[in-house]
């Protein structure tokens, strides 16, 4: 009694008033008082390791303001108040001279509770205050009249003492087996306090309790409990007490509806903790026994139907009923929640409140809505979802056979290509040989006109000589004579009327060519003697083709003019000067800003001739563009890293054979277990071999026998065995095996035959497909237009990048499609394909599904050309083996498969040597070579480009909605702008976020910002307000706190 009344003389607290700054101490003292301040504060490492980081003066200031706002009173001063509320012996008046002043303690200790350090908190939690215990039996004291009034039994001491004991059962805990010692003996204190409330002084006892019911102590009471609980370590200890939590279930019993949607938010935070939910259904069962219920939550029903003024209240009661139902992750156990809250008439009512006025509890019932489980629902899908799966079951099995169907459709279709492939580069050789023959029959025929053309200018000039020699002679100038050999002598008889003197014509001879010339005049003159001589002439043309009439087929005209020859490796004049006639001459491009490299491997000039960029124009394809747009989005920055596109070759290490020892026991097991395959006796085994008798041998066991072909050392242990004329029933069996198979006549000889035939068959199946994809795929690439178009746009897109660092080229390496995607705008957020895809679509829109006109490159792509070659000379080499034992020797099982299978061999070596012949010709007209880029190298640059020119078209679809989306958004909200009734709710929202930010800081202000599991009820709470509980989310994030650091921390 003592010590309460000088307690009760210490009524008024210590204000807190702002001290004025006190002078920084030196800083070793500083630091001292620093590292106090920073236990005091329970921050975590990282926290406390960025505070140890601030300078001197904002140490102090730290350690001014936390000194400032601790509240300066011990927990025992609080601890010793409440107590004196509870000491049943004090009279009447001097009780109601204390309780005036309950609300206020109370208030200041959650003020406490809430702003000072931990230390504080544990200080008051500790064993020797026992501040839990306190609190929660004033809170069991406060709700005694509360309790025996919604009763109506205020008078009767048998009837108060039979409350009384239900009273006393509300402090108890369903679970006390696993209680703590100090709880089961505040439990018994509690009774015996009860029972004496009941027998010296009830209707006393009744009277404070009523006067303490009716002020506020009962709400701040459940939030001294919530400050506490919002600290991992007071949680813990409230969860493990005996009853704090029956206790502040049955604070749902007081009459301010302000409390119970308080209790009813910590009930439902306490529900989302790990472990919470299974305390609160305790809760509520205490709940029921106390306050006599038939049904559990039966009271909170009723409340909650008789408080439709009170929106605040609705709102928590739905929300908890919402957690408490949905938040249990057994099914069966929710459908059994749901239930009981159905029983209790929940649905009716949310269906008459469905309309309500209140967005608030309108969300919070349309939560619950969302979450109810409709079992008939689920039982009527769950029917449904059995017969989906079996009609995804039959329409797997279809796709199934559609898919072998579509696979044999696409060999045949394959098949189909690759012959028309074959057929056409056929024609081709054929046509090239026409044009062969053309060309060299043209320049005969040219050549026969030029001749004819200078024999009858010959024969004129010989005629025209004849005729003048003639009119010479009839005038008497002159004299003919024809000398022995031949020859025509001219005999002048005087001067000619041509003034030639006579003197000089008996010189002239018919043929002295100068002579005739002046004798002929000027309508005679023959070329200067100082002219070559003619070549002689090639020998005759073929006759002229006959025509159907009969009649001569006239001459064709002469060819154009062959096509200028390929720039040589000379010096760049000569490369100027042969271009001009090849090659346009490109000029550097000049752009408005400096553009990122695009490092693809350019192609010389000399190598482009007949290759594709010999016929694609990438300057017209400049100027169809918008290369300013272009330029905004990849102007530089800042250069990357060049790309490395060499490729690095691993190492295979050849593991050596191993040699068997000569009849070594494992050999002889495995050989065993290989007879016993085959089921058959060593004679039947062996005459089979002698036979190529493949109907008795599989080849599968062949190819396992081959393993098996005796050595040398076993064939001379083996003959010397034989040689000793030791009895051949005592070998083992695979021992006599190899005996009599060692016997056989060229055994390796014939089980490679063996094999061969036996296999034969599967090989060309397995190549041919193989062959018919490399066919097909080059002849499609090399066949597609749009492809040298979409090339041509990027030669175009790459040379203005390039120009004005690299200048222009006039080819690429296909290899050099892949750096497309590394190549990026200025913003990182598109590549260099990402733009050519955005410009076919707007541009070119028929070049968008270029990559139809590729076909069978994929399959192409997973072919080694080099592997399928060396396969079909290997099966070249096994059929001369076979013709070869078959001239020698008579088989006619040999003869036979020579004679089916010789065709398929000589199609099959023709169709390889075609599939060659394309891949060559299309890796030429890319402007590769076929030894460093095989089809393993070649087709897959396809397969990767158009891969990703389709994941860019894609990406491009997704960003134009997004930024669509985003239009409409930006839109939506500029009307919203305009509209007064939205400017006027933005603004009142906007204030009341200010109002709740401001609120926030002046609690948190007051106290050090814990990290970790702090703070986390709070949390909940304010998250609950903001967004209604749904069942997804109680998997993934609800749960708080777990069970090892509930019962950790209660023990500490």
């Amino acid at each position: 009694m003592g010590n309460i009344e000088s307690v009760d003389g210490q009524s008024e607290m210590k204000q807190h008033i702002m001290p004025l700054k006190v002078p920084m101490p030196d800083p070793t003292e500083l630091e001292e008082k620093f590292a106090i301040v920073l236990n005091s504060m329970n921050l975590p490492p990282d926290k406390a390791r960025l505070l140890r980081q601030y300078d001197n003066e904002k140490k102090w200031d730290l350690i001014c303001d936390q000194e400032r706002f601790q509240v300066k009173n011990p927990p025992h001063t609080y601890i010793q108040k409440l107590r004196g509320y509870l000491d049943p012996g004090v009279t009447r008046k001097k009780f109601r001279r204390r309780v005036q002043e309950s609300t206020k303690v109370l208030r200041e200790l959650e003020i406490s509770l809430r702003t000072n350090h931990i230390g504080w908190v544990r200080e008051f939690l500790n064993d020797e205050n026992r501040g839990l215990d306190v609190l929660v039996e004033y809170l069991s004291f406060a709700q005694c009249a509360v309790m025996l009034d919604f009763e109506g039994l205020e008078n009767g001491e048998d009837s108060f003492l039979d409350k009384s004991k239900s009273w006393s059962r509300s402090i108890e805990d369903l679970h006390h087996m696993n209680a703590q010692p100090f709880c089961n003996t505040l439990v018994r204190s509690a009774r015996q306090s009860v029972l004496r409330y009941g027998s010296v002084a009830n209707s006393k006892t009744i009277k404070n309790s009523r006067l303490v019911s009716q002020k506020d102590d009962v709400h701040v009471c459940i939030m001294c409990l919530r400050a506490i609980m919002n600290y991992q370590y007071g949680f813990n200890m409230v969860m493990s007490h005996a009853h704090a939590v029956n206790e502040i279930a049955l604070s749902l019993n007081n009459k301010n509806p302000r409390t119970k949607a308080l209790v009813l938010e910590l009930l439902a935070a306490v529900c989302l903790v790990r472990g919470g939910h299974e305390i609160i259904l305790s809760a509520f069962d205490n709940f029921k026994e106390v306050c006599k219920e038939k049904h559990r939550f039966e009271r909170l029903m009723d409340y909650f139907r008789s408080e439709e003024g009170n929106i605040d209240f609705m709102v928590a009661c739905m929300q908890f009923i919402n957690i408490v139902v949905h938040s249990v992750e057994d099914m069966n156990f929710r459908v059994h929640l749901q239930y009981e809250f159905t029983k209790l008439g929940l649905d009716d009512f949310l269906e008459k409140s469905k309309h309500t006025e209140s967005d608030k509890l309108s969300v919070q019932i349309q939560a619950y809505l969302e979450n109810v489980f409709d079992v008939g629902g689920l039982l009527e899908d769950a029917e449904t979802k059995n017969a989906a799966l079996e009609k995804v079951e039959e329409l797997e099995e279809h796709l199934s056979h559609v898919t072998e169907k579509l696979l044999e459709v696409e060999n045949e279709t394959m098949m189909k290509v690759a012959d028309l492939e074959k057929l056409l580069l056929q024609k081709d050789k054929e046509l090239n040989v026409i044009r062969e023959t053309y060309e060299s029959t043209s320049t005969q025929v040219n050549t026969l006109r030029r001749m004819i053309k200078e024999k009858d200018a010959a024969f004129q000039r010989h005629f025209n000589i004849e005729k003048r020699l003639l009119e010479l002679e009839q005038q008497g100038t002159i004299r003919l004579h024809k000398k022995p050999d031949g020859d025509i002598a001219i005999e002048p008889l005087g001067v000619g009327s041509a003034g030639i003197p006579l003197g000089n014509i008996g010189k002239l001879s018919l043929g002295s060519t100068a002579g005739l010339t002046e004798l002929g005049g000027p309508d005679t003159s023959l070329p200067p003697a100082s002219e070559a001589p003619p070549p002689p002439p090639p020998p005759p043309p073929p006759p002229p083709l006959p025509s159907a009439s009969g009649h001569t087929v006239p001459v064709p005209p002469p060819p154009p003019p062959p096509l200028a020859p390929p720039l040589p490796e000379a010096s760049p004049s000569v490369i100027l000067s042969v271009g001009l006639s090849a090659i346009r001459i490109k000029k550097p491009i000049k752009t408005k800003f400096r553009l990122p490299v695009f490092n693809w491997t350019a192609l010389k000039p000399n190598q482009i001739n007949g290759t594709v960029f010999n016929e694609i124009d990438d300057e017209r394809v400049l100027e169809e563009l918008d290369l300013e747009r272009f330029e905004e989005l990849f102007k530089t920055r800042a250069q990357g890293p060049v790309v490395d596109v060499s490729c690095t070759k691993s190492k295979v290490a050849h593991k050596a054979a191993n040699k068997v020892t000569l009849l070594d026991a494992n050999r002889s097991k495995n050989l065993a277990i290989t007879l016993r395959k085959a089921n058959k006796t060593t004679e039947e085994i062996c005459k089979a071999i002698e036979k190529f008798d493949l109907k008795a041998l599989p080849v599968d066991f062949v190819e396992c026998l081959m393993r098996f072909l005796p050595t040398e050392a076993e064939v001379k242990v083996l003959r010397q065995y034989e040689r000793e004329r030791r009895p051949l029933d005592q070998l083992a069996e695979e021992d006599r095996f190899m005996l009599l198979f060692s016997k056989i006549e060229r055994l390796t000889q014939r089980m490679n035959i063996i094999t061969f035939v036996g296999n034969f068959a599967d090989n060309v199946n397995m190549l041919t497909p193989q062959l018919n994809a490399i066919i097909a795929a080059s002849g499609s690439i090399k066949s597609a237009p749009k492809l040298k178009r979409m090339l041509e746009i990027i030669l175009a897109l790459g040379n203005y990048m390039n120009s004005s660092k690299r200048g222009c080229v006039y080819g690429f390496k296909l290899q050099s499609l892949d750096l497309l995607l590394d190549t990026k705008s200025t913003d990182r957020k598109m590549t260099l394909l990402h733009y050519i895809a955005l410009i076919v679509k707007e541009k070119y829109p028929e070049l968008a599904n270029f990559y139809n006109e590729l076909h069978f490159v994929d399959k192409a792509a997973a072919v080694s050309l080099e592997n399928v070659l060396l396969d079909v000379r290997e099966l070249g080499k096994g059929m001369d083996l076979i013709r070869r034992e078959c001239s020698l020797h008579d088989h006619s099982v040999l003869k036979g498969f020579v004679q089916t299978s010789d065709s398929q061999l000589d199609k099959l070596q023709k169709d390889a040597k075609m599939a060659e012949e394309a891949f060559n010709s299309v890796v030429s007209y890319f402007g590769e070579s076929a030894k460093t880029a095989p089809p393993s190298v070649f087709f897959p640059v396809f397969v990767r480009f158009i891969k990703a020119y389709k994941d860019a078209v894609e990406e491009n679809e997704q960003r134009k909605k997004q930024e669509e989306a985003m239009r409409e958004k930006l839109l939506a909200q500029e009307a919203k702008q305009h509209d007064p009734k939205v400017q006027a709710q933005k603004k009142r929202h906007q204030q009341q976020e200010l109002i709740a930010e401001l609120r926030r800081r002046q609690a948190k202000d007051h106290r050090p910002v814990y990290e970790g599991k702090d703070g986390t009820i709070e949390d909940i709470i304010t998250v609950l307000k903001s967004v209604p509980f749904t069942a997804r989310t109680a998997k993934r994030g609800s749960r708080f706190f777990c069970e090892a650091n509930l019962c950790d921390d209660a023990n500490c």
